[in-house]
């Protein structure tokens, strides 16, 4: 099949399915409440095709990767070591997924998925370095040095209940056997953006769901009607943010309708994947963005009922372009970090804490210098008190956590700062308290109740310890950090050091801004 220049495409034929027999299937399968309501408001879609009742689908492609501003020396070599080692025995190997969506988008990926034609025990026998996860979606991990290289296969397929819920259209007659399968695999993804896979041997990108044409649109839509997408899966819903947050891109009028009728529905994904899908939105530099959508949507008060609160109380509309403190703490911490430059989870919470007891109780300006410093230099207080009164930097005006600035003597400054360090182990306390949770929003009839906690007793210990040197004294043997340099390494995993220093310098960049766009 002949592949055209340029951005041309060589077109395959779009299925034409029977619509009406496909709900009865699906009726049958998921209950007949559970199909009306997945295809409530479905804009007749057809559920596995994506092709509208008449057979109007996306056009498929096979873009040159040059064209589309692939470069493969973006890959990391582990990644190429797994790809060589399954090309040379034989097997068709891809890249597929966000990774694809990110390098034409000429953006570093977080991570480089692949997937080929070999079972998953040929994977395992050909790496002496793998194991095999999951039970519903079984992949492989592949250990290349210190990197791990998830693989996927053609042959695995979703099951749900012990039944398999893949419902396999009919091959068309001029389809070829390998087309169909990619196909096939890439209407089980969750978004267009990410249903894309990419040949790098043959630098080729294949795109059966319209992925490329979202990408230029800057569009997050769901590759099935968005109602029965995200109520297969759920955590869909916080994917679908975590990608819009990151890539500055908006959702598909179908896509956010389905997420604001069943925000409710990730109170169903246990307290692990919650924090791991909401350390997606915050530690990777788009917190900010996540926020700001998670309240656009209805889910920040059910994800952060206390933080959502915040919101309510200041006025801050849904589509508001303002800044607030909370979030110009974050706009300073994403200007650290990048996909590829992570904080560890007890950063971003450590700051929520901060943020919470300033929130209840506003502070002085050089209560909460001397209090960063203190935090830095583990817990030097009159080293820090002696740096903070020397600050001769106007201070950010706009926000309601901030006191004028009053003439506190040495005993009084002093005072402050442990108050402020008592109220922030208080607000952890708070935060990680399922009643205290539960009544953040209760004075809002129309909010949706939510206790949920999803901080584990670790994080809470590892951020408490964050704080604990004021009041203690200076801890014996820390060592503060000098000069600005950020050891990333360091910081991802949540070494004290690291994540003192950058919680101290985001702190001082929001009360003392380096411009004045928040006071405009």
């Amino acid at each position: 099949m002949a592949i055209s220049s340029g951005l041309g495409y060589s077109r395959l034929p779009c299925l034409h399915f029977r619509p009406p027999l496909r709900r009865f299937f699906l009726q049958v399968r998921l209950g007949y409440a559970a199909a009306i309501e997945a295809f409530d408001g479905a804009e007749m879609v057809d559920s596995v095709s994506g092709a509208d009742v008449y057979g109007r689908g996306p056009e498929w492609k096979k873009l040159n990767s040059k064209d589309l501003g692939i470069s493969t020396s973006k890959i990391s070599r582990p990644t190429r070591v797994v790809l060589n080692c399954l090309k040379r025995r034989g097997f068709e190997v891809y890249l597929v997924g966000g990774c694809v969506r990110d390098l034409i988008l000429k953006r570093i990926p977080k991570d480089f998925d692949i997937i080929t034609s070999a079972e998953l025990k040929e994977v395992m026998r050909t790496f002496s370095r793998c194991e095999m996860i999951g039970k519903r979606f079984p992949i492989c991990h592949v250990h290349i040095d210190d990197t791990i290289v998830e693989v996927s296969s053609f042959s695995t397929r979703a099951t749900r209940f012990g039944r398999d819920l893949t419902l396999d259209p009919e091959k068309p007659a001029d389809c070829d056997e390998k087309d169909y399968v990619r196909w096939r695999n890439c209407l089980q993804r969750d978004f267009t953006i990410n249903g894309l896979m990419f040949d790098p041997y043959a630098k080729l990108v294949y795109d059966y769901t319209g992925g490329v044409k979202d990408i230029r649109k800057a569009k997050v839509r769901t590759i099935k009607p968005a109602n029965l997408s995200l109520t297969e899966d759920c955590a869909r819903i916080l994917r679908a943010v975590r990608i819009a947050a990151r890539l500055g891109f908006r959702f598909s009028r179908e896509t956010a309708l389905a997420v604001k009728r069943l925000s409710a529905s990730v109170l169903r994904l246990d307290r692990g994947r919650l924090l791991m899908e909401v350390n997606y939105m915050m530690a990777y530099g788009s917190a900010e963005a996540s926020l700001r959508l998670l309240w656009k949507l209805g889910l920040l008060e059910i994800l952060l009922p206390i933080q959502a609160a915040y919101f309510v109380r200041h006025g801050f509309r849904r589509r508001d372009k303002r800044y607030n403190m909370l979030l110009s703490l974050f706009s300073n911490l994403d200007k650290l970090l990048a996909p590829d430059r992570p904080c560890h989870n007890s950063l971003w919470f450590a700051i929520l804490a901060f943020h919470e007891a300033l929130s209840e109780q506003p502070r002085d300006p050089l209560v909460i210098a001397a209090f960063s410093l203190a935090v830095h230099n583990g817990g030097d207080l009159p080293e820090a008190l002696s740096i903070a009164r020397r600050i001769n930097k106007q201070h950010e005006i706009s926000f309601h956590e901030l006191l004028e600035p009053r003439n506190l003597d040495s005993d009084g400054l002093l005072e402050e700062v442990m108050n402020l360090a008592a109220s922030v182990r208080g607000a952890l306390t708070r935060m990680t308290d399922e009643y205290f949770v539960s009544q953040a929003m209760a004075k809002y009839p129309k909010a949706p109740y939510s206790d949920l906690v999803f901080f584990p007793l670790p994080l809470y210990l590892r951020v408490c310890k964050i704080f604990e040197c004021i009041g203690g004294g200076k801890e014996k043997g820390f060592v503060p950090k000098h000069g600005s340099k950020i050891d990333y390494e360091l910081l991802a995993m949540g070494r004290l050091k690291e994540v003192r220093h950058v919680f101290a310098r985001v702190v001082f960049d929001t009360i003392y801004p380096i411009d004045n766009r928040l006071q405009k």
